[in-house]
This record gives structure tokens, C-alpha cells and sequence, in this order.
């Protein structure tokens, strides 16, 4: 498996050395992005790569000139590889409305990073009536608009079929890969999975659905293959959160006898869950799909639902516990999280928060901290 997932640990392990050797090699046009609300479907059909951005692994310093000390790592981490150059191969920006320090970034960005043009995709925030269904699909028809203008091309229906059929293929195999996984943790470890999640989001999509379809294969014969009857000891964990941008928490999970068998991440389910209906005119099946997967904290689409989704899988699942991971300085899941926590208190589900950033806290207070949560489940 490690042979197979080399290629996309390579690319997780510097993505913007990937972007520069994908624009070289393939001289297609590279489209960046910050949030699983960007339609990648109409950048696809635009003939462009859409590659998400996940921060920089180098010191912030050149971003604190703009932005307050208490902006999430992810946010400030973006705007200082735009302000140092970091990102220069890319063609533009397309920044979804989401948080507050999204959109802030997206304002910063167009008035302090040159490189590029800059596109604004102002989805709606509630999402549970039928007005916001039709103001979704004019704001995909704009943003498609803003993109032939930028990238001088034609999106015609033709292609955005095709990039629909190919995100879905995506979908359906990340879904797989996280079914195998919950059905035998042992397949696969939290840190492969979780590189394999983050990297399909920045590669080439045709070459990450290859890779993708070889996992599978593997996965499953060694699933085949294995001994019927065999039981395991691990204790089955849900995690919840915005990104999970620190894979090796997972090797700390499993250190402690716990494994992360289902998650609720736009580095996860979230990303992949909802395919794209291909039997209706392709911009509204992909406002359609933003309307029906399940919401961020940035959206609305009732007073219960993320409560009633997270009870539900965890159920689904069989988890004995849930564990929070929040980007520091997250104010929308730091808002949702009490009410969160009293649900599942109410349903007899234990519960884990942990506010992070980059660098992580030293691995052994980490660890002792899982250690005692598995043992209290």
C-alpha cells in the first residue's frame, strides 16, 4: 500500500512544488481554491486545475502585517505563501463565502497578491428554502460567467458532464475507501487515509481517481483475504471538525488503541458525501448537491441537522466517542460546539475537544490525553 500512496505523500508533503511542476508539465491553466464549497465541477469543465490550499509549513510573517493575531493558522497561513510568492503558479483564486476569515482573506488577497485574477463566490448561508436553491444556481451561473471571461474559454454543458462524472467517480471511491476502513480499521491507517483525502484535493484529478481505483483494489482483496471472525479491540472513534491538517494526530489515536473510523471533515466526508445528479442541466445538479450534503458551521440548513447527522453516524459507525478537532481561533465551530457537546451528552456519546494549530502541542501531552479519553470510554 505505502508503494501506491508514495505518490501522494509526495504531493501532501510539498503541494507547492507540485503546482509548479504541474503547470510546467502539463501547461493547463491552475485554479486555486480554500473550501469544499468551490465548484470544481465548472473549473474542471473550464480545462483548469482546481488545487485546494491548506496553509504553509513555514514560519507566518509576512501575513501578521494584515491580519490579527487571532486569525486561524489556516487563514493566515494561505495569505503568507501568497505574500511570499508561494503561490504564483497559480492562474487565480476563487474564494466561496464562508467564514469571516475566509472572506476577509479573499479581500486581502485581491488587494495585496498581483498574481492572478481573483473570483468571489458568494453562495447563500441558508440553505433550507427554495429561494436559496434558485439564488444558488445564479451565483454558479455568474461564477461560471466570471470564469470563461478570465480564463478566455467556452464552458459548455458537454464538459461540465464530463467534469461531473469524474468528481463523482472520485466520490464513490473516497466513499469505498472510508467503508472499507470502518469495516477494518487494519486496511488502512489514519495518516494514509487522511494524505490520500488532502492530496486528491490539490492533484490532478484524472491521475488521483488512478491511484484512487488502485487503493480500492487493494484494499478490498486484502479485505477478501483476511481472516473471517476476527475481532478487534480497537476502539471505534468519530472525529468532527473543520480540516485535519495534522495527519500524525492519527498515529496518536492508534498509539492509544483507538482508530478514527468515520469522520465529519471537509477533509473527509464532507468532501465527498452527495454526488452530482447527471440527469438534469448541470449547474443546477451542482447547486443542488451544495444545498443537499451536509453543512459547515458556515451554513444553515436547520437548527438540529449537525447534531442529528453526527448522533447518526456515529451510530451508523458504531463509535464509542467522538472526538472535536478545531482549528484554533475557529469562531464558527467554537460556536457550534456546545451545542453539539449537549447532544451527544444526551444520547450517552462521549466526547473529546481539542483546539489546534500548527505546530502541534508536544506529542505527549497529546497522547496522554487520548490515552485517558479511550480509557474512560
Amino acid at each position: 500500500m505505502q508503494d501506491i500512496l508514495k505518490e501522494m505523500a509526495e504531493v501532501v508533503r510539498d503541494p507547492f512544488d507540485y503546482g509548479w511542476k504541474l503547470k510546467t508539465i502539463s501547461g493547463r491553466k491552475i485554479v486555486g481554491y480554500v473550501c469544499t464549497y468551490a465548484p470544481e465541477e465548472i473549473i474542471l469543465a473550464a480545462g483548469a486545475y482546481p488545487l485546494r490550499l491548506f496553509g504553509t509549513t513555514g514560519n507566518i510573517e509576512r501575513a501578521d502585517a494584515h491580519l490579527q493575531s487571532y486569525c486561524c493558522s489556516l487563514v493566515r497561513g494561505v495569505l503568507e505563501e501568497g505574500l511570499r510568492g508561494g503561490t504564483d503558479f497559480l492562474d487565480g483564486m476563487v474564494f466561496p463565502h464562508t467564514c469571516d476569515s475566509i472572506q476577509r482573506l479573499s479581500d486581502l488577497w485581491r488587494m495585496n497578491v498581483t498574481q492572478g485574477f481573483h473570483v468571489d463566490a458568494v453562495l447563500p448561508v441558508k440553505l433550507d428554502t427554495q429561494s436559496a436553491r434558485q439564488y444558488m444556481i445564479d451565483v454558479l451561473q455568474r461564477f461560471k460567467t466570471d470564469l470563461e471571461r478570465e480564463l478566455d474559454c467556452s464552458i459548455t454543458d458537454e464538459n461540465l458532464s464530463k467534469a461531473i462524472r469524474l468528481m463523482n467517480e472520485i466520490r464513490r471511491l473516497l466513499c469505498r475507501i472510508f467503508e472499507l476502513r470502518s469495516d477494518q480499521p487494519g486496511l488502512l491507517t489514519g495518516d494514509a487515509l487522511y494524505t490520500l483525502v488532502k492530496a486528491t484535493m490539490i492533484m490532478n484529478r484524472a491521475r488521483s481517481r488512478e491511484i484512487l481505483q488502485e487503493v480500492v483494489m487493494k484494499m478490498e482483496a486484502e479485505k477478501s483475504s483476511s481472516e473471517e471472525g476476527t475481532v478487534s479491540h480497537t476502539k471505534r472513534l468519530l472525529m468532527a471538525g473543520g480540516i485535519c491538517n495534522q495527519p500524525q494526530i492519527h498515529d496518536l489515536i492508534e498509539a492509544a488503541g483507538g482508530a478514527v473510523v468515520w469522520d465529519d471533515f471537509c477533509t473527509g466526508s464532507r468532501y465527498f458525501e452527495t454526488l452530482v445528479a447527471t440527469d438534469k442541466d448541470p449547474i443546477t445538479a451542482i447547486a443542488d448537491r451544495f444545498i443537499e450534503r451536509a453543512v459547515c458551521p458556515a451554513k444553515h440548513a436547520g437548527l438540529s441537522n449537525r447534531a442529528e447527522d453526527l448522533i447518526r453516524i456515529a451510530r451508523e459507525k458504531k463509535a464509542k466517542g467522538v472526538i472535536f478537532l478545531y482549528l484554533k481561533f475557529c469562531d464558527p465551530h467554537a460556536f457550534d460546539y456546545p451545542y453539539l457537546k449537549n447532544a451527544l451528552d444526551q444520547e450517552g456519546i462521549p466526547s473529546l475537544l481539542l483546539e489546534v494549530e500548527d505546530p502541534l502541542p508536544a506529542e505527549g501531552q497529546l497522547q496522554t490525553r487520548f490515552e485517558a479519553f479511550l480509557e474512560m470510554l
